[in-house]
């Protein structure tokens, strides 16, 4: 500070006190010396417990590391109907478990169920999030540990992927890049892939094998395709084990009935064929329709392999306990037997016990004829083969659960 004649000047700073000077203080210099530090010890253990209480503190997340003995699957997609199934087995067989879905197509009452079946930490985690937003699966990879991804995750119906092309490749290609980047920056080895038959197209001979060319004729199968290629490309130059599975028309629900297919009411139109007959069975529809009796078919119906979801998912526990690095395996997962339409419907009355109404209308686009796989080369492999063959009992036990939740997860 300067002085009037321009000279700086300092404030001298006041001179420390001694323990015995502060005893000499006047009692209100004492009182608010006394209030200031009751406050700074007050404020410091405050923020000793907030630290101690922060997430950063404390023990790292089972999910978050690796443990020796123990596999850590994020399953996309789990809350759908095959996702969920497959959490329920990976769960069984003692794997971690990481579900990550936005819930548009899958059931948080799926996600629940299993979460009282299997309570313990460490076990199950699930994760809402939409694998379109690139911060999101950034956010998931960098906080979790994850040693193999099964990619369930898709929108999956063939007459709505001919409405919405662009929501297809979005959803399924776009989707399934993110999810592949975000592997190989955070070094996870292991991709089993759930894909389609319907990337075959409508082959000039049957049944299909793995080398029956690509040929798909709808945007469901031109996106699950492409995915695909991008797949099979990046392996080339990595070390990653991967492992595709191109299945059929999925039936059957849990066998211990603890999980189900519930499809939204607004996809119902759009859904499986069993979804459509159990609904006409229980009245929610006057009736079943079947579009199409003008294929080069026995009964001028489509013919399609219909594989139970327990036999499906045990296809993927085993692809990932076959996966090896730098290598990989593509797998047509299906019992080698095709059924038609009618057959199908029949199974589906006596299974019912309903004598269900059916309308027959004009094709739906992008149907094919008739699909079915030869499933010699995962039985080779893997050493796999569909044990669930009786499509009437696998319609029976989804039925039952059905029953039991005519409003799907919702009936609880």
């Amino acid at each position: 500070m300067l002085n009037s004649s321009g000279v700086r000047t300092q404030r001298r700073s006041p001179r420390p006190l001694s323990l015995g000077e502060m005893d000499c203080l006047e009692p209100k210099t004492k009182n608010n010396l006394t209030g200031k530090l009751l406050l700074v010890a007050s404020l410091l253990i405050l923020a000793i417990i907030v630290i101690s209480q922060s997430s950063s503190f404390t023990s790292p997340s089972a999910f978050s590391q690796r443990e020796e003995g123990v596999t850590h699957v994020l399953v996309t997609g789990g809350a759908g109907y095959i996702g969920s199934h497959a959490a329920l087995r990976l769960l069984r067989d003692s794997y971690r478990v990481t579900i990550v879905d936005n819930l548009s197509r899958g059931n948080l009452g799926a996600v629940k169920t299993l979460q009282q079946l299997f309570p313990q930490t460490g076990r199950l985690q699930f994760i809402y999030a939409d694998l379109g937003d690139p911060l999101a699966v950034e956010k998931i990879f960098s906080e979790n540990a994850f040693d193999a991804v099964m990619h369930f995750a898709a929108v999956a119906y063939v007459g709505e992927s001919t409405l919405y092309p662009l929501k297809y490749y979005h959803n399924i290609t776009s989707n399934t890049l993110g999810v592949l980047e975000a592997m190989a920056r955070h070094k996870v080895k292991k991709l089993i892939y759930s894909s389609t038959c319907a990337t075959y197209g409508e082959p000039e001979k049957m049944p299909i094998t793995e080398d029956t060319p690509q040929v798909p004729i709808n945007p469901y199968g031109k996106a699950k395709k492409m995915a695909e290629d991008m797949i099979l490309d990046f392996s080339k130059n990595s070390d990653m084990a991967v492992m595709i599975l191109r299945y059929f028309n999925v039936i059957g629900s849990d066998p211990g009935g603890r999980l189900g297919e519930a499809p939204r009411p607004e996809l119902r139109e759009q859904g499986r064929i069993s979804g459509a007959c159990f609904d006409a069975a229980r009245g929610f529809i006057p009736g079943l329709q079947v579009k199409g009796t003008d294929y080069k078919t026995s009964d001028g119906t489509c013919i399609r392999d219909y594989i139970d979801v327990t036999d499906l998912v045990d296809a993927h526990v085993k692809a990932l306990e076959k996966a090896q690095p730098r290598k990989v395996g593509i797998y047509n997962v299906g019992t080698g037997k095709g059924r038609s339409v009618k057959e199908f419907v029949e199974a589906c009355k006596k299974a019912t016990g309903v004598e269900i109404k059916v309308d027959f209308l004009p094709r739906r686009p992008g149907d094919y004829a008739e699909v079915y796989s030869d499933p010699t080369k995962i039985l080779k492999d893997l050493n796999w083969t569909a044990r669930f063959t009786n499509l009437q009992d696998s319609l029976q036990v989804a039925w039952r659960w059905q029953k039991i939740h005519p409003h799907g997860y919702n009936s609880y």
